[in-house]
């Protein structure tokens, strides 16, 4: 870091990991887990990732991160109540920060001039520059040490979302892609080989700690829920992506008015936003379709802790039946359009 420069600070430095000897060895521990992971990265331009604690979810980061071979990743990211409890309410706009770099294991990460054309180009009302909001936020640094650990010199526009509706966030989804979209021409970029998206969420956050036990708190309401969880990634996230099925998808896991019981997943408002925005730069910049595939799902019942060790890395929260969180990681790949 050089003298003076504004570096936003590691919000979370027990659950993910900030020493590049570490994230060596943890990615060695992981191929072992899993050492036969295929390479999937052809057509693969956005995904869908975890940011739940490494030794929770490490083996679930893993199948995807080596597969991102892009230049610069746009980020989009919850607003977790922990930043709403500070800052108070915050809805319908996306939130963007000054920071000139932000802090990863390997070195600092450059920030894409994507960020600085998105504060230029669109409008005030949608948006709010808060280096507070992002600094108090965490599901964007997670992802940071695994795309550095694949690329050093990654760049990111670290973008949280807030919630909103639907209509809502299809104006700001459009007015936001048509940015993007222009940016990726003027520079020349291909989607997937050069700009990356992704998404940051956990799926269903489930017990008592988060008043969420539709099932009950036992093995059976486990399975209920963990099955529920890969139903919604089946139906909604899986095989070709339309407009149709973001809305389905929008119905499965957004709350409404009339109090559905939907699971709880935090990066809701990212997915159903992040969707509408790569759907309509997928329309505008190629002739293609895209479909989603799941890489893996789990969650820290069925994971438990990995037996990693000489790891300053730790846990941010208990695991039983009482709280367990579900995460996966998804790709979405594009593919030609067929008459």
């Amino acid at each position: 870091m050089k003298s003076g420069e504004n570096v936003r600070p590691i919000r979370d430095s027990i659950g993910f990991c900030w020493s590049a000897t570490e994230m060596n060895n943890f990615i060695d521990f992981l191929s072992k887990q899993i050492p036969m992971v295929e390479d999937e990265s052809q057509n693969l331009f956005a995904a869908i990732s975890v940011h739940d604690d490494y030794l929770y979810a490490g083996n679930v980061y893993y199948p995807l991160y080596k597969n991102i071979k892009a230049k610069e990743v746009v980020i989009f990211g919850v607003t977790h109540g922990s930043v709403t409890k500070e800052m108070g309410p915050l809805s319908d706009i996306i939130i963007l920060d000054e920071y000139q770099k932000w802090r990863g294991p390997y070195k600092d990460v450059e920030i894409s001039p994507l960020r600085e054309i998105i504060k230029s180009k669109l409008s005030k009302n949608y948006f709010i520059v808060s280096d507070k909001a992002q600094s108090i936020e965490h599901s964007i640094e997670a992802l940071i040490p695994f795309l550095q650990y694949y690329n050093r010199d990654i760049k990111i526009t670290p973008i949280m979302v807030t919630r909103m509706p639907l209509e809502r966030m299809d104006d700001l989804s459009t007015r936001l892609s048509k940015i993007i979209i222009d940016y990726t021409k003027s520079n020349k970029l291909e989607l997937g080989k050069d700009i990356f998206f992704l998404i940051s969420n956990d799926a269903n956050h489930y017990g008592e700690d988060f008043n969420n036990a539709v099932y009950g708190l036992d093995s059976t309401a486990h399975f209920l829920a963990t099955e529920n969880d890969k139903k919604i990634i089946n139906n909604d996230l899986v095989g070709l992506i339309t407009e149709n099925k973001i809305l389905e998808t929008a119905k499965d896991i957004l709350p409404d008015s009339a109090n559905r019981n939907v699971p709880l997943w935090c990066g809701r408002y990212p997915i159903i936003f992040g969707l509408m925005t790569i759907s309509k730069i997928v329309d505008d910049l190629v002739d293609s379709h895209f479909y989603g595939k799941l890489f893996k799902y789990s969650d820290t019942f069925t994971e438990k802790v990995l037996p990693v060790k000489n790891t300053s890395m730790g846990l941010t929260a208990v695991f039983s039946y009482r709280h367990w969180c579900g995460w996966f990681t998804s790709g979405f790949y594009l593919t030609k359009k067929t008459n």
